[in-house]
């Protein structure tokens, strides 16, 4: 049985964290960008860059590396796979095109494993400034390009810089509990640490679906208590005006 089925009458939320679902494995770990399809073993903790997962070493040929193993023998599988996508900010560049230095980094489709990686990354406010890091749909990426995401849009939120770490987990329970009404509209989720404040952006398909959309946005709210307003941009319209696009939707 699916223990985050959307047919369930629980909430995802407080049946995720009253689990006791603790990790344990006790290595400290950061997300780093030149991890790839096969992640190469760290072995000096002094070597890693902010935002880097320590790995075991697993050299399987899946697209991207799977949690520690010696996980429950009953796992609690969730309705989707998802994947933790990582931008590190010393890959970008200006020449580079957008989107180029974003890497897969796990793929976790149970509770047990979404934990596992969940207890051993930084969280939002241990990023170093400029960082992504995104969580989204198996093998949907987190891009405009997608077929999937593009003709969508996203949802924003903008937080006291340091201060997401708990929206952003909350965000991520929420998705992955699948407790949205619209549930199947919902792409992934993506926080952008920057100098100044942080921002978490919920990610959908179809931007014209206005319904759904009012939807999605009247929950995530709800789900985190949050009381700003909060617009919603076309993908279309970020492409074309960039920083100037405007906001199609607001709650």
């Amino acid at each position: 049985m699916c223990c985050c089925s959307s047919s369930n009458s629980f909430m995802i939320i407080p049946f995720i964290i009253g689990c006791n679902l603790t990790n344990p494995y006790t290595q400290k770990s950061t997300i780093t960008d030149d991890q790839n399809q096969n992640p190469s073993r760290v072995d000096n903790d002094d070597d890693l860059e902010e935002g880097e997962i320590l790995d075991d070493g697993d050299d399987s040929s899946s697209t991207t590396s799977k949690p520690p193993a010696a996980l429950p023998r009953n796992p609690h599988p969730l309705e989707n796979s998802w994947t933790f996508w990582f931008d590190n900010p010393s890959a970008k560049s200006k020449q580079a095109a957008w989107g180029s230095s974003i890497r897969p980094i796990y793929t976790f489709a149970t509770v047990e494993e979404f934990w596992s990686i969940y207890n051993n990354i930084h969280h939002p406010s241990k990023l170093g400034i400029g960082a992504d890091f995104h969580c989204f749909k198996y093998k949907i990426e987190p891009k405009w390009e997608d077929p999937i995401c593009a003709n969508g849009g996203k949802w924003t939120m903008t937080f006291t810089k340091g201060k997401s770490d708990t929206s952003w987990l909350y965000t991520l329970l929420a998705m992955i509990g699948e407790q949205f009404d619209h549930g199947d509209e919902i792409c992934g989720a993506v926080v952008n640490v920057r100098a100044r404040q942080d921002k978490i952006a919920l990610w959908t398909k179809n931007a014209a679906n206005e319904a759904a959309q009012m939807s999605i946005g009247k929950q995530w709210k709800e789900f985190l208590d949050y009381n700003d307003s909060i617009g919603f941009i076309f993908h279309e319209d970020a492409k074309k005006h960039e920083r100037g696009a405007k906001n199609k939707y607001v709650i």
